[in-house]
């Protein structure tokens, strides 16, 4: 997971060409934007949490508080 990737999709994508590109990904599919990643899981981790990101950020979360909000959340979940 590298939060730039992340922060990329979420500030360049709306929420509609992120799912699609979930989509994509889950049905093995190549997706209409560019994901980066070092292989399809983690270009697949890059989307769901941009979308995380970009729903929060919908609900009225600033977008570095979204971001911060996310990781926080993944480093409680590992531990």
């Amino acid at each position: 997971m590298k939060i730039p990737a992340i922060r990329k999709l979420a500030e360049e994508h709306n929420l509609r060409e992120l799912e699609a590109a979930e989509t994509a990904l889950l049905e093995g599919q190549e997706p209409n934007i560019d994901v980066p990643g070092d292989d399809e899981g983690e270009r697949l981790t890059h989307v769901m949490a941009a979308l995380w990101v970009k729903r929060a950020i919908h609900d009225g979360t600033e977008p570095s508080a979204a971001i911060r909000a996310y990781t926080e959340k993944v480093r409680k979940s590992i531990s």
